[in-house]
């Protein structure tokens, strides 16, 4: 969430007549994330986040707004699309596809706990499990096929040992990604930057899911392992094992794993390590224009590709029970 295209007052204001939300009285971007403009926006009847997109064509959008609906629906506490006049979800700001959502309150939580962790687990499995029934169908559009194609993109830019290192890693998952596990809608991106937790005392149940604008239909383990890599990471880029057995513990309590998904973990969490360290070089090699625009260090997740090279045997659940 970043800020490419700026509003001014008067521009909001007049777009906002399309909406039955009142009159503005206050508007900020949003400075995190890479991906859209977004703004937080404060109206005569409540307070909503505007999000402008700014890769995406309007007829890309509706598989991502409905599915936000629909999970909304059906209890997944995610950010509810706001409707206009014409009952159009989707509206056009300043010439690009726009969107209102529902804020939702509570804090992201910087530095994990394993008890975060766990009921992470839980929502992310109830998560899966609510978007089954959703119509929607759309590949993960970074997937294999993008990183393949984004690694021939940043591959000039970066030094021998970077190069044979991202080189290798593409022929390791050309053979042992393995096929034939559990499918469905996946979030993608479930970092801890886009979840919330109820301020509650202990902060442990999950308020708010967010930035569902790289979902679509992939592996469910490789959301889980994306999920894995951020919130369970040691400083060296090692997997800590209690939040790892806690994430996953919670996550197969509700949606169970399988005896294939287990074998997968390896190959999976460098799927997912890969996928945003290929992402982050692309940002900083390749960047797009716009202010406030937030670069993750891609180094980062190099350190993570290479600490899940290293260590063939990861943190999986100490008792998973038999698989389906």
């Amino acid at each position: 969430m970043s800020v490419f295209t700026p509003v001014s007052a008067e521009q909001l204001a007049a777009w906002l007549k399309r909406y039955s939300l009142g009159a503005l009285q206050g508007f900020a971007g949003i400075a995190e994330g890479v991906q859209n403009s977004n703004f937080f926006l404060d109206t005569a009847h409540g307070r909503y986040v505007l999000t402008i997109f700014e890769q995406l064509a309007r007829y890309e959008l509706p598989f991502y707004v409905n599915l936000m609906a629909h999970l909304a629906r059906h209890g997944i506490p995610c950010p509810a699309p706001v409707a206009a006049r014409d009952n159009d979800y989707l509206g056009e700001l300043l010439g690009k596809p726009a969107v209102i959502v529902t804020r939702l309150g509570g804090r992201s939580a910087p530095h994990p706990s394993v008890a975060q962790c766990a009921a992470l687990g839980a929502m992310l499995a109830e998560m899966h499990l609510a978007a089954q029934s959703y119509g929607g169908r759309q590949a993960h559009l970074r997937g294999p096929a993008w990183c393949r194609e984004t690694a021939a993109l940043v591959l000039p830019f970066l030094d021998e040992a970077d190069a044979a290192l991202l080189r290798e890693e593409l022929r390791y998952q050309g053979q042992h990604r393995p096929g034939e596990l559990p499918r469905g809608v996946i979030h993608a991106d479930l970092f801890r930057d886009n979840v919330l937790f109820d301020e509650d005392g202990a902060g442990t149940r999950v308020g708010g899911l967010l930035d569902f604008y790289f979902a679509g239909v992939d592996d469910l383990l490789f959301d889980l392992a994306v999920t894995a890599n951020d919130w369970c990471a040691a400083p060296d880029g090692g997997l800590d094992p209690e939040r790892t057995e806690a994430l996953l513990a919670a996550y197969h309590a509700t949606r169970p794993l399988t005896a294939g998904e287990r074998a997968a973990w390896p190959a999976m969490l460098r799927a997912a390590a890969l996928r945003f360290w290929l992402s982050r070089l692309q940002d900083i090699h390749l960047p797009r224009p716009g202010s406030m625009v937030l670069q993750r260090d891609p180094d980062e997740y190099r350190a993570i590709l290479r600490a899940r090279i290293a260590d063939a045997h990861p943190p999986w659940l100490a008792s998973p029970g038999r698989g389906r």
